[in-house]
């Protein structure tokens, strides 16, 4: 097992990409520079300059599909933030790696959605 500093129940340790999970105000978040943003979209929000602030909303992109030998469940994009500024829906998605994943499900959010995500 990989070391790592021991959070309550949770073991905070590294991914494979080097972040380190934090835990802030009751939330779980997969880096420092996640948590970080969630701060600053707190103090947007308190401030009145933003509102609705949601932490890992999930969208679907592609419905489940029921076939003959086994159904597959939806395909969906998890954002890291969701929110409303001057009166617009604003995704936000903090990355340090852009995964192939990723990027294949931040095209089907525009294709699919006509939601264009910010990356931070």
């Amino acid at each position: 097992m990989k070391a790592g500093r021991r959070l309550g129940n949770m073991w905070n340790r590294r991914s494979k990409y080097g972040a380190v999970k934090q835990i802030y105000d009751g939330h779980r978040f997969d880096s420092i520079k996640e948590m970080n943003r969630y701060k600053e979209l707190k103090l947007l929000e308190s401030a009145g300059e933003i509102s609705d602030l949601h932490l890992q909303y999930r969208f679907t992109l592609i419905e489940s599909q029921k076939g003959k030998i086994r159904n597959e469940r939806p395909l969906t994009y998890v954002a890291d933030f969701w929110y409303v500024k001057d009166g617009e829906v604003v995704v936000e998605d903090v990355k340090g790696m852009k995964t192939k994943e990723y990027i294949i499900k931040r095209k089907l959010m525009k294709y699919i959605l006509g939601i264009e995500v910010v990356e931070i």
